[in-house]
């Protein structure tokens, strides 16, 4: 199959390796010229992906017309917050002949579209059918070692889901199957939320006990939201859901977990994001994610407490005290 992947950050270079390697014609935008000059002439991204070799197979361009040419797939592995912008420089394409997967995770500000909703509304001439969302606790740094790792692929209709399955799956890439888009795409995207809020415990060292608490009434959250929006319940005891909350919560290699550590530690948020190459996705998120539970009308007193710190400069203590002193309730 002939795939363009739009993004050579660390996720888009990665899926681009992978497919490549199942044997697919590949091409790979960046949005930044000495960028894709330097994949081309290194074979190797050494901004967002170093020590991974690029195979010379992939057609690495900075042109997005070429990029997309031809393609009955294309991979959008924008940040979210980009990705209308993005899209709409490919406006004109035959999408009806194409299937749009879309890997970025957030809640457009503003708009509080999901990215599917996004990029339906950004591209009326793309069928809802032909759109799908792949998503799970796939970091990058191991997806593109070949570390063991699973995922779910998302759409309203199971025969793209299916199609999604069959282009990205191989030994050490296995892809589950859903129709629950919105589900998928509200566990991902919420989940980066908790994530800064764990991140937040493990640099003001509150400990595994807080951790772990924020992690399950965290998951409780995001599954009111996505319920409240139409989503199936047991999508956030799937991959997508818990299993991506855990990975993103955990690992190394969260940059969400990683801005929350720092916040944790006492450095200002602007300062994070200074320093930072790659881009954290939740603290956009989080400014979405609160305003979409108040549309909704659903309590979310973790992630309200996450947007004071990131937004109104609350300290973490004193949010974590207000979390822990609310009025009693019954678990579920």
């Amino acid at each position: 199959m002939r795939i363009a992947v739009l993004g050579a950050g660390s996720w888009g270079t990665t899926l681009a390796v992978l497919l490549t390697e199942n044997s697919h014609r590949v091409s790979l935008w960046s949005f930044r010229e000495e960028d894709a000059a330097q994949i081309r002439a290194t074979r190797e991204n050494p901004a967002f992906l170093p020590g991974v070799h690029v195979p010379d197979t992939v057609a690495v361009t900075s042109d997005i017309a070429a990029a997309v040419d031809g393609a009955e797939m294309i991979v959008a592995a924008v940040p979210s917050q980009f990705l209308r912008s993005v899209m709409l420089q490919i406006a004109d394409y035959p999408f009806d002949r194409a299937t749009v997967v879309n890997v970025a995770k957030g809640v457009e500000n503003g708009t509080l579209l999901t990215m599917s909703e996004m990029l339906h509304d950004a591209l009326p001439a793309l069928p809802p059918s032909h759109i799908a969302t792949l998503s799970g606790p796939s970091h990058a740094e191991e997806v593109s070692r070949k570390i063991p790792t699973t995922v779910v692929a998302a759409s309203l209709d199971m025969g793209t889901a299916r199609k999604v399955q069959r282009v990205f799956m191989n030994p050490s890439f296995r892809v589950y199957g859903s129709n629950d888009i919105r589900g998928v795409e509200i566990g991902g995207s919420l989940k980066n939320v908790i994530a800064i809020a764990a991140g937040i415990i493990d640099g003001a060292e509150l400990g595994d006990n807080t951790k772990a608490a924020v992690m399950t009434r965290g998951i409780a959250e995001i599954a009111r939201v996505g319920v409240a929006m139409g989503a199936h319940v047991r999508t956030f005891s799937g991959l997508s859901g818990i299993g991506d909350l855990m990975v993103t919560c955990m690992s190394r290699h969260s940059r969400n977990r990683f801005v929350g550590v720092e916040i944790g530690k006492g450095r200002n948020l602007d300062d994070i994001l200074g320093d930072m190459v790659m881009v954290a996705e939740g603290v956009a998120t989080t400014q979405s994610a609160y305003e979409l539970a108040a549309r909704v009308g659903v309590e979310v007193p973790i992630i309200a407490e996450v947007h004071r710190i990131l937004f109104e400069g609350k300290d973490p203590l004193v949010a974590c005290h207000d979390l822990m002193t609310r009025d009693p309730k019954r678990e579920t």
